[in-house]
């Protein structure tokens, strides 16, 4: 089975005002119609550039296809009550029909810390409280009765099945947390040459858990630019044990993006 390709939704800068919600639900239409496996959108609060609320947008994706995964790409889940988020998850994982794929990070430093105060979460702790929040998460989603911090239980309703939880982000601390708490870890743009070493290492961090090896999804911020060059660059990830590799967008026209990734598929 050919390695599974997703793109990102246009969701930040010129795309994000204007027709900007209009090209969310044009562009995921056109990514279904292309065969891609899933949409992605990315979170914040305030970045460095306009960008659309990701469960907002991933809801409007979701209600105009049938078949594409949506996924967070990556959900700032510490910046968020754990159960809010749980709720936020588990209704789109209900209205998307189980499409839901929920990538998890702690932020691109880029963005600066501003959103995180606008939030009122000190940025210096958004490690440590997504670890938390990630060994609540599945109880949550699931509506199991589930201990929070201060000594609260709470169970939502109603539950969902729990989607893929991806952990993204391309250090030591978040192959840790990937072995710990995700179904999968998702770096981006890890160098083919350093594939082999990172997953052994992942492999071990995850056996210390009991739990199975998790699977790889790569966010690639470039491949080649002729399809059939790029197709074997993804045989290639492949071939190091990647299962999905979601490519980030190369300037503001999506359509080309999306035109490049359909031609990658094809060339398969």
């Amino acid at each position: 089975m050919a390695i599974q390709i997703g793109v990102f939704l246009p969701t930040s800068g010129p795309h994000s005002t204007g027709s900007g919600p209009r090209e969310v639900r044009e562009s995921a239409r056109v990514a279904e119609a292309a065969g891609l496996e899933s949409l992605w959108a990315t979170d914040h609060l305030v970045a460095s550039q306009p960008m659309l609320d990701s469960t907002v947008a991933l809801s409007t994706a979701a209600a105009v296809t049938d078949r594409i995964r949506v996924g967070f790409g990556a959900m700032l889940l510490a910046m968020r009550p754990v159960a809010w988020a749980a709720k936020e998850i588990a209704t789109l994982q209900q209205v998307s029909e189980g499409r839901l794929l929920v990538g998890v990070g702690t932020g691109n430093p880029a963005h600066g810390d501003v959103g995180w105060r606008a939030a009122g979460v000190p940025f210096a702790e958004r490690g440590v409280r997504t670890d938390r929040a990630l060994a609540m998460l599945p109880r949550l989603i699931g509506g199991e009765q589930t201990a929070l911090d201060g000594g609260l239980d709470v169970a939502l309703s109603p539950g969902a099945p729990v989607p893929p939880i991806l952990i993204a982000g391309n250090s030591a601390r978040a192959r840790r947390r990937a072995a710990a708490h995700g179904d999968s870890w998702m770096p981006i743009n890890p160098g083919l040459d350093d594939l082999p070493g990172l997953l052994t290492d992942l492999k071990q961090l995850a056996q210390q858990h009991g739990r199975q090896t998790p699977a790889v999804t790569v966010v690639a911020p470039a491949l080649s630019a002729e399809p059939r060059e790029a197709a074997d660059e993804l045989v290639a990830y492949e071939a190091a044990g990647v299962e999905r590799v979601v490519l980030a967008p190369t300037g503001p026209d999506w359509r080309s993006d999306y035109a490049f990734a359909a031609g990658v598929r094809a060339a398969q």
